[in-house]
């Protein structure tokens, strides 16, 4: 946790960048929920709480990858065919329990444990069997198609490590080594307030020189899908004593607060004023477009991250920057940031190049088969039907002047961070 009298991430007059942003945000938070024991139904999004080890080999014992039949390599002729009787026959589940018999063939199935005594399997269609005489065909390599014990996982080995997000294939690999429970993050408590006189909820009429309320809802959605337990604490009015007595509540009973709206610098911007009187603004104008107001900073010791009001804004910045805070707190650890892929842009752009900026784009294929990103139509950060007609963000990095049709450009796919 950050001391939130430290002044860690204060930037002054100028505009804080957003590779220093991300930079001081990934040293300075640590996970600050609880932690529980689940049952692997319900281990799936949460976040380990500690490494797994391994309390068995898997496979538990060396078996068979296919159906056919297990031999010893060295009853094998090197000149030709081998002539081996048909000694037993070995089912999944079902072992010999006993030491195979030497010079002999056992009939064998995918999965089922190889007796001692043999290594080898022939697959059942490269043999010929008559009466009880499996004709081997030379030149089988030892150990063809055998797993051995271990060979997936190993008894004492960290299977998991702490801080990794569960998806159904830890579940399942957990399942494979006998576990029934893991111990887990507990979920991350956020409460979630817009502001401002002129917001409405869908739930209500909406009065002349109104808007309907997006970004809660939006913001709302995002964090449950990072695993967050939501409070709504709805539509605050722009009054500064409702806003701090809201957010000193909201502080009492959880982990992180985020707003939308009112931490520019109109005189109208209530929530900084508010969070300054109860904490501190430490993270706030960053170098970037759109979203530059984002604001990050505590109410008394928990923290706090002010989103821009315009819709686009808000959305823009918490997937790029308050996401990171929020995985982190709920006890992420490795590599968090959204996977980036080069595309072709099918565009012409200059950019300010003093900042970074995100552009919404859609994907097609070009005539030679290149994936490239087309700019949405309307670039406003109020057009909220942008992100939804495009399907990621063009970043552009500071200090880049100008793109051209054709050029390569950093792609940032939506789905990328939603998780």
């Amino acid at each position: 946790m950050v001391d939130p009298k430290s002044g860690c991430f204060s930037s002054g007059k100028k505009l804080l960048s957003l590779e220093s942003a991300l930079e001081k945000l990934e040293k300075l938070v640590r996970p600050t929920v609880g932690v529980e024991k689940v049952g692997l139904a319900g281990a799936l999004s949460k976040f380990l709480a500690e490494d797994v080890l391994a309390t068995c080999n898997v496979p538990p014992h060396d078996n068979s990858a296919v159906d056919g039949y297990a031999v010893c390599h060295a009853d094998l002729s090197i000149k030709g065919d081998t002539r081996l009787p048909l000694a037993g026959r070995i089912v999944a589940g079902h072992p010999l329990n006993t030491v195979a018999k030497k010079r002999s063939a056992y009939r064998i199935f995918t999965g089922a444990a190889m007796p001692d005594g043999t290594d080898t399997v022939f697959m059942q269609e490269h043999v010929r069997v008559e009466d009880d005489q499996i004709i081997l065909p030379q030149g089988l390599q030892l150990g063809s198609n055998r797993r051995f014990m271990g060979e997936d996982v190993c008894k004492d080995a960290i299977i998991l490590k702490q801080g990794k997000r569960i998806r159904p294939q830890e579940i399942g690999l957990a399942a494979s080594i006998g576990l029934t429970e893991l111990s887990v993050y507990k979920p991350l408590c956020v409460a979630v307030f817009s502001t401002g006189d002129e917001i409405c909820d869908p739930s209500s009429d909406l009065s002349e020189g109104c808007i309907y309320d997006s970004n809660r809802y939006t913001i709302i959605g995002l964090l449950t899908e990072l695993g967050c337990q939501v409070t709504d604490l709805g539509i605050i009015a722009d009054n500064q004593k409702l806003i701090s007595d809201t957010l000193a509540r909201a502080a009492e009973r959880h982990d992180l607060i985020i707003t939308s709206g009112g931490v520019s610098i109109g005189d109208e911007d209530r929530v900084r004023q508010a969070v300054e009187s109860l904490g501190a603004i430490d993270f706030w104008r960053l170098a970037i477009k759109p979203g530059r107001p984002i604001a990050i900073g505590t109410v008394a010791t928990k923290f706090f991250i002010g989103l821009p009001g315009n819709p686009v804004a808000a959305m823009v910045t918490f997937m790029r920057i308050a996401r990171i805070l929020v995985l982190r707190l709920s006890g992420a650890t490795g590599d968090i940031s959204p996977n980036i892929y080069s595309v072709v842009a099918a565009f012409s752009f200059k950019p300010r190049g003093e900042r970074v900026e995100w552009l919404r784009t859609h994907l097609k294929f070009d005539e030679k088969g290149n994936l490239s990103a087309h700019l949405f139509p309307a670039k406003g950060s109020g057009v909220l039907t942008s992100m939804v007609g495009s399907q990621g963000l063009v970043e552009i990095k500071e200090g880049v002047k100008q793109i051209e049709c054709g050029d390569l450009v950093d792609f940032l796919p939506y789905r990328e961070m939603y998780t």
